[in-house]
């Protein structure tokens, strides 16, 4: 995918559950864009709406109102199988989850979606991904052969094989301990400096986000702030603010 502008972007988008008194906007009129080439994160309390912003731009979810564009094709008019083709080719995913499967190795879960897709890898550009990750002599093993943060980095190296426009994560450290999250949000860091991805991440941790180039905050569902050159000090006093806890 081509595009001038940024990786992916949104316009007064909205989504809506419930109805009546039950009634609950988790996007409430977002406009954001995410530049292509960088690290963006997206971050705020609890119910803020960060992971349903997420999930509608990654079009795993659909708007109740607004738009949203990867790139320059937005994605409300999109058919099933149309949408279904785009995540598959320009989206990268990483889960708090790895959602590796067991029964395969290191090397079949980073090309299982390829395979499914029957499109054959550029054997340079995964071999680059897997020098990148440092996976190199961790292949041939299986998820359970394999610690949690060589799983993660597994999940990331599979996210980027496709070379997507962009990629989301969602919590990526969520469910590893504070060396490995150390260690894959560096390699996400290296991914946007190196490798030319754009990463947008979802995350509650401010350490984590002082790894991206950008933090956009997100309160009842609104865009409300936004931190460039973020450190893990900036981010917290924002988060503390937005969350009316004495600094």
């Amino acid at each position: 995918m081509t595009t001038t502008g940024p990786a992916a972007r949104s316009l007064e988008l909205a989504k809506t559950y419930g109805s009546g008194d039950t009634t609950v906007h988790a996007l409430a009129g977002v406009t954001v864009a995410f530049d292509t080439g960088a690290f963006t994160a997206i971050m705020g309390p609890s119910g803020s709406g960060k992971s349903t912003l997420m999930n509608v731009m990654a079009g795993l979810d659909t708007a109740t109102g607004g738009e949203c564009w990867i790139g320059d094709t937005p994605l409300s008019a999109m058919k099933d199988k149309d949408l279904t083709a785009l995540r598959r080719d320009e989206i990268g995913f990483i889960f708090q989850q790895f959602n590796l499967l067991p029964t395969l190795n290191a090397r079949e879960n980073i090309t299982l979606p390829m395979d499914i897709a029957g499109r054959t890898p550029d054997p340079v550009w995964l071999a680059q991904i897997v020098a990148a990750v440092g996976l190199g002599d961790r292949l041939d093993h299986r998820p359970d052969a394999m610690s949690g943060g060589q799983q993660q980095r597994v999940a990331v190296a599979r996210a980027l094989l496709a070379k997507p426009a962009i990629v989301f994560a969602d919590e990526p450290t969520g469910n590893i301990d504070s060396r490995a999250g150390a260690e894959v949000l560096g390699l996400l860091r290296r991914c946007v400096s190196e490798l030319g991805q754009t990463v947008v991440m979802v995350t509650h941790d401010p350490v984590a986000a002082s790894y991206a180039d950008r933090v956009v905050f997100l309160a009842d569902g609104r865009l409300v702030d936004e931190i460039v050159n973020p450190t893990a000090e900036s981010v917290l006093d924002e988060i503390k603010l937005l969350e009316g806890v004495p600094a």
